[in-house]
Parts: structure tokens; sequence; C-alpha cells
């Protein structure tokens, strides 16, 4: 069995990316995410190495629980830990905000990464080796307006990070974290409950980071030297200075 990565949110995007570039690294994927169709077709795409498909839900911390423990023996050497799955909803001033929303962003970004990475330590501790990552946003750098509860889901993400890298350190596992920018995935398309003329204009007037941009830069944070950690990576497109500052040419 070649080395082994578990990628959570592997049904699309950066998740769905980071497997497929993993997998031609060489390692062999556990792909988890809630569309048991959409892992298939992954692991029907997956050419080069065995890929074991977990269908739940990060935010059900018994079928988190239950997921992991069902893996078998061959498959529970789990030497890297993707915490990628993760959402926005809404983009409203807290005043106006929607308690369902906020849920969901603190449910899937903080608690889900939070359940998932208690289920898998345990498997890296067992052998005194690992590598965490978990997928941040700029959002967890600054705050921008009517970001209010996403960037609070992302702030807890770096915070997480940074004590994950302290707890962990006597025990050989690293922990880095991955920061993006504006990326086009299917993000926009959540925040904007489906409207996908809004969501398509975040992106009207520059080139924004691709799925595969974020992949390929967990792939070469992975593949390091064992005594090398990039323990903090932010990532912009080119026209992107902060949250709020895009060179938009239209």
């Amino acid at each position: 069995m070649p080395k082994i990565a578990l990628v959570t949110g592997a049904t699309s995007g950066i998740g769905k990316a980071t497997a497929i570039a993993l997998a031609k690294a060489g390692y062999a994927i556990i792909a988890t995410g809630r569309r048991a169709e959409r892992l298939e077709e992954l692991k029907q795409q997956i050419k080069e190495v065995p890929v074991y498909n977990l269908q739940f839900d990060v935010r059900d911390k018994e079928a988190v629980k239950q997921a992991i423990a069902s893996l078998p023996d061959e498959w529970k050497q789990v030497e890297v830990l993707v915490n990628n799955a993760g959402n926005a909803h809404g983009l409203s001033p807290i005043q106006d905000g929607s308690l369902e929303d906020w849920d969901a962003m603190l449910d899937i970004n903080v608690k889900g990464l939070l359940y998932v990475s208690h289920e898998v330590l345990p498997l890296m501790q067992k052998h005194q080796k690992g590598h965490i990552i978990n997928i941040g946003s700029i959002a967890g750098k600054e705050v921008y307006a009517n970001g209010n509860v996403y960037c609070a889901s992302k702030h807890a993400v770096d915070a997480i990070s940074k004590a994950m890298r302290i707890d962990l350190v006597q025990q050989g596992i690293k922990v880095s974290e991955v920061n993006p920018g504006m990326v086009e995935t299917e993000f926009s398309e959540v925040r904007f409950k489906g409207d996908t003329e809004r969501a398509a204009a975040v992106y009207n007037g520059f080139e924004p980071l691709k799925a595969e941009d974020i992949a390929d830069l967990i792939s070469f944070i992975v593949t390091r030297p064992a005594h090398v950690n990039l323990a903090e990576v932010l990532i912009l497109p080119t026209a992107q200075a902060s949250a709020t500052v895009v060179n938009k040419q239209s």
C-alpha cells in the first residue's frame, strides 16, 4: 500500500483537485464527502493509486467517528490529512444574518475540522508521524464587510492550526495551513444560494485562482523533506492584493 492521504470535501473544488494531485504524487486516497455519486466518479477518475471512499457529513460527529473507525486495517496508516471541507453562506451585515447560515459555517468550518482531526490523530500518533493541512482563507487573516461569521470561522481555523502545531510538535506531526484568496469553485454559488449570475460576477474582470492551483501547492507542501514544514501559506491570484483589493479590468 502506498502512503495514504485522507481528503475531506473531496467531491468538488479544492478537495477533488487535491485528491487527484496527491494521487499523482503517489498517495493512496481516502476520499470523503456527502455525495456518494461524486465520490464514485472521483474513484473512477483516479487510476494511479487505490482509492477508498467514505461518505459522511463532517458536521455529524458520530458519523465521522464511525466512518474513520470503519477503515480496514490496511487503510488506517494515514500519513496526510487535508481538512478541506468548508463553506460560506450568505454575505450580509451581522444584524441581518441568518442563524441557519451561521450554524452551517461554524459547524462545518470549525467543528467539522475538529471532529475529523480528533478521529484521525490517533492513527498518526500510533506511528509518531503525519501531516495535517488545514484549508483556511485570507478571511482568516483579515475581516471584511459582511463577512463577519465566515471570517470568524476562518480565524478559528488559523488559531486551531497554530495550536495544533504547538501541541503536536513533540510527536513528529507536521501542521500546515493554506490560506487561499479568490478561487473560482462552487464556493460563491453556495454563498449566494445558487445565484449563478451573482456568483460569476465575483470573478469578472480578472483571472482568479483555480482549484488546481491550491492542489498543486498542497502537493508541494506534503512532498517536502521530513525536516521541512511550510507552516503557513497565503496564496492569491496576481490581481488580488488583499481580501477587498482586486484589480478588475472591466
